[in-house]
């Protein structure tokens, strides 16, 4: 085995050359030539920041335990990826556009620049990060022990806290001399990204390296990799769906919840274009790190002795078969799985700590607040290094009071469930313009509350924190409220139970309380900023024109970011306003750009006090007023659309409502004009069978009595014939099938003609007609036949139901817009209200008396030969009579 001194030395040695890494990528970049150091595929190795300790050592264990359930763990973050690019791309661009610093500073720009919601997710983050950082202290410390010599020691299993006690100094410096070593404006790291980029590729090598030993040297091949693997105990294993998909949710939840997962997401992210890539390249990688997870496994099961530590595997088997160089190749991938993990995190958590904490204590506590003189620099750097000492002593503590759990995973879990309150809000930050501050505050108290009572205190163990009564019985022994069996449902998963109470209690909380308040201006306006960003480039909030001196913003600007970048960010300012020095005019746009500057080293919420402080108020901006009034006038509009949708809708109902109506009236005629037909060929049929039989029967008639008969049969015929030809008529007009005979006719002639052939019909009283024959001296080009027939059925019609006690016919014709309109008005009581819409359809017979005679094909027939003609008939409504009025389109006629 490999001495252990010359372990130590080898983990030097690479710390060195990490921190080598990363002073010459920052350096590049500061000389702006970073090239290749901004390109996406660093980007993407950086997001392998989620593969901690956890997954490098820790999924190996987790698949000998559990089976295939530690695929969930790379489920979650390849599905976001996959399916969610779209939302990410979102968080990036709000990044750019409102300089976020930290998913604290997002949630707590979003609503409102509320400091005191910077500080919840600030306690959240860090309390759920602790036991992330309580697995890296024990892999780093449990994979020292492996290669520790015998005999007694801090590296003795049996004694690692003093051990981890070490490690957590050296992790604290090796964290502190990486991330804050200056304050960076603009909160990007080049130097640790590019550092985490290596250090992804060597954990990736160093799994893939073991992973090929295990299948190939030691099993004999893939095939009989996968034999042994089939016959292990891992096969069976059941799957339980409850459990993985709360696993998935908790994983895809972490991506955007972890502070260090948004560090590299959001806060590192040069070009939101990278997300293209990573989109693709992030799930390969998660992949190829999970690839011989299994058969490290069941290898390692297989290979070592009962009771090892499977967590271990990737150390122990290939020291097992002598192989001291992989063993400290996966040395050194689980060193920078768990290095990269708590570089990144605590100078998130640390950004986060001094941004929304240190800083508004500073400012409150401060006589002079943002105008103090001194540099504010050195106060924001040593909070930062000071948080970053705390949270390792955290995450030690919370090692030392666990006693060092043996599953890795079980500690990963905790800290993934409790990040994962954070969800709601972010997601309602991102895409609810209705969510609100306090209801943001609700949801986060809420689910942190259940998280802790239901998952992290209890993972203290029986009497740490929580008594064995309390766990077993409830508090008060109410047993509906214990810890782990909430509303008395036994039997749950641990992990699930909490996840889907905590979550549950989250988002009730948040929606419920947002529903019942009310947003404030300012969280409306970021509320618009944040949910339309593609819509809108600029910060929500304005300045007016306040009081605020020069000489004050540059004094505080320049404890922030050093006089020389001060300076120069004032002098450029005041040449891009055409003014001479380095005093720009205090303009509300100027201070937006001031606080947006700010904001990339000390927060939004902070910036924007610090600068309120001296400026004396903010205002909502004119152009702030003019998206608001946009998006209200968008509002109105819709509102209107809606409305005017809502009366064409009932306008649809109630033509429908008269459409039935319509229906069902036809329906009756028809059957009323099904009765009737039959009745009219019975009629004649029944006279000509009768009077037919007695000819045939009758040979002493007398020559009168078979004259008479043979009329009676001959009328009847003809009117058989005109009854048939009327339906065969209109269902050639209907059919289109009718031959038009077009040519010129006079009007006058045409009238004259109709009324010689109805005054034979005329019986009882006789129908007076008014005529203005100077007026009828038009000629058409028609077909006269068809007109006619028009003709003699609308007088014909009067001559029937005309009940006036003296019947009079009025025939006008004129010149109109349309062409030629003749009119044929009685003076009549006219046709019902409720009978005028159908007197034109073939199935339609009147209801009162005086519809009586007919098989009302009449008004159909005429209303197909107008069509036909290019011409119209309608029922002309309001007359005192009877009125109908026909109409021939202009170009087929002409003054006679």
């Amino acid at each position: 085995m490999i001495s252990f001194d010359l372990l130590v030395a080898i983990c030097l040695v690479y710390v060195v050359f990490l921190f080598g890494v990363a002073f010459w990528a920052e350096r590049r970049a500061a000389r702006g030539r970073g090239g290749w150091l901004r390109s996406p595929m660093i980007y993407t190795l950086s997001l392998s920041v989620y593969c901690t300790a956890w997954t490098f050592y820790g999924a190996v264990g987790y698949a000998a335990r559990s089976g295939l359930e530690f695929v969930t763990i790379y489920l979650g973050p390849t599905l976001v990826f996959i399916g969610w690019w779209w939302t990410l791309r979102k968080l990036v661009r709000i990044g750019r556009t409102q300089r976020i610093t930290s998913i604290a500073d997002l949630i707590s720009s979003r609503y409102g620049k509320s400091n005191t919601l910077g500080v919840i997710v600030t306690l959240i983050a860090v309390v759920g990060t602790t036991p992330y950082i309580a697995l890296q202290l024990q892999s780093v410390t449990l994979s020292f022990a492996v290669f520790a010599p015998g005999g007694v020691g801090p590296w003795l299993a049996s004694d690692l806290n003093s051990a981890s006690l070490t490690v957590a100094v050296g992790l604290a410096l090796f964290t502190v001399l990486f991330g804050t070593r200056n304050l960076d404006a603009n909160e990007r790291h080049h130097g640790v990204v590019t550092a985490i980029a290596v250090e992804a590729v060597v954990k990736l090598v160093a799994l893939l390296a073991v992973g090929i030993f295990v299948v190939w040297g030691i099993a004999g091949g893939a095939a009989a990799a996968l034999a042994r693997i089939d016959a292990s105990a891992l096969a069976g294993m059941p799957i339980q769906p409850g459990r993985w998909a709360g696993l998935t949710f908790l994983a895809a939840a972490a991506i955007l919840t972890l502070p260090r997962m948004f560090q590299v997401l959001v806060v590192e992210n040069e070009d939101e274009r990278h997300l293209a890539t990573a989109s693709w390249a992030f799930p390969a990688y998660l992949f190829l790190m999970s690839l011989f997870v299994v058969p490290i496994a069941v290898i390692g099961l297989d290979e070592m002795p009962p009771g090892a530590n499977p967590d271990l595997f990737v150390l122990t088997v290939p020291l097992a078969h002598g192989h001291d160089g992989l063993a400290t190749l996966a040395f050194l991938g689980g060193f920078s799985s768990a290095t990269s993990m708590v570089i990144v995190a605590a100078i998130a958590l640390s950004t986060m700590v001094s941004n929304h904490i240190v800083m508004p204590l500073f400012l409150n506590l401060s006589r002079h607040g943002a105008t103090m003189s001194g540099d504010v620099r050195k106060l924001v750097l040593r909070s930062r290094r000071l948080s970053i000492a705390g949270v390792l002593l955290l995450g030690y503590l919370y090692y030392r009071l666990t006693g060092g759990s043996e599953a890795l995973a079980a500690i990963g879990l905790i800290a993934f469930a409790g990040v994962a309150q954070v969800l709601p809000a972010l997601l309602g930050a991102i895409l609810w313009r209705g969510a609100t501050r306090k209801g943001a505050i609700a949801g986060l108290l809420a689910g942190f509350f259940v998280w802790a009572y239901t998952l992290f205190l209890p993972s203290f163990g029986e009497g740490a924190i929580m008594g064995a009564t309390l766990l077993a019985e409830g508090p008060g022994g109410i047993g509906w409220l214990r810890p782990q069996a909430l509303f008395g449902l036994d039997g749950m998963d641990p992990l699930v139970h909490a996840v889907v109470f905590s979550i549950f209690a989250n988002v009730l909380a948040f929606v419920t309380v947002s529903l019942f308040d009310f947003p404030s201006p300012m969280e409306r306006l970021q509320g618009a900023q944040f949910v339309n960003v593609f819509d809108h480039s600029s910060a929500g909030q304005g300045w007016s024109q306040g009081r605020a001196e020069a000489e004050d913003l540059l004094l505080m600007t320049q404890r922030i970011l050093g006089a020389e970048d001060a300076q120069r960010l004032f002098q450029r300012a005041a040449a891009g306003q055409g003014r001479q020095g380095y005093l720009p005019e205090i303009t509300p746009e100027f201070l937006q750009q001031l606080e947006r500057v700010l904001a990339g080293s000390v927060g939004a919420a902070t910036a924007h006090a610090m600068v309120g402080q001296i400026v004396g108020r903010s205002s909502v901006s004119v152009e702030d007023l003019m998206a608001v009034a946009d998006e209200t006038a968008q509002m109105m509009e819709y509102s209107s659309q809606l409305e005017a949708k809502s009366e064409e809708l009932a306008r649809t109902a109630r033509q429908l409502r008269e459409a039935n109506e319509k229906l069902t009236e036809l329906s009756v005629q028809k059957d009323a004009f099904l009765s009737q037909i039959s009745h009219e060929l019975r009629t004649p049929m029944t006279s000509i069978r009768a009077f037919s039989e007695i000819l045939m029967e009758g040979a002493e008639l007398s020559p009168q009595e078979l004259g008479k008969y043979a009329r009676i049969i001959h009328e009847e015929s003809l009117r058989l014939t005109r009854l048939l030809d009327d339906l065969l008529d209109l269902s050639v007009l209907e059919n289109g099938q009718v031959t038009l005979n077009l040519q010129p006719v006079d009007l006058h002639d045409l009238i004259e003609r109709a009324l010689a052939a109805t005054a034979r019909l005329q019986g009882g009283h006789a129908l007076r007609i008014t005529r203005d024959p100077a007026a009828e001296r038009v000629q058409i080009v028609t077909d006269g036949d068809r007109l006619s027939q028009v003709f003699i059925n609308l007088i014909s019609n009067a001559q029937k139901y005309c009940d006036a006690p003296a019947p009079e016919l009025r025939i006008s014709v004129r010149s109109t817009a349309e062409g030629v309109a003749v009119d044929f008005t009685d003076n009549g009581s006219g046709i019902p209200q409720k009978s005028q819409a159908i007197i034109f359809e073939k199935f339609a017979r009147l209801s009162d008396p005086r519809s009586a005679g007919g098989a009302g094909l009449g008004l159909a027939i005429c209303r197909e030969i107008m069509l036909r003609l290019g011409g119209s008939i309608v029922y002309r409504d309001g007359r005192p009579g009877a009125a109908f009025r026909l109409t021939l389109p202009r170009e087929m006629a002409a003054a006679a």
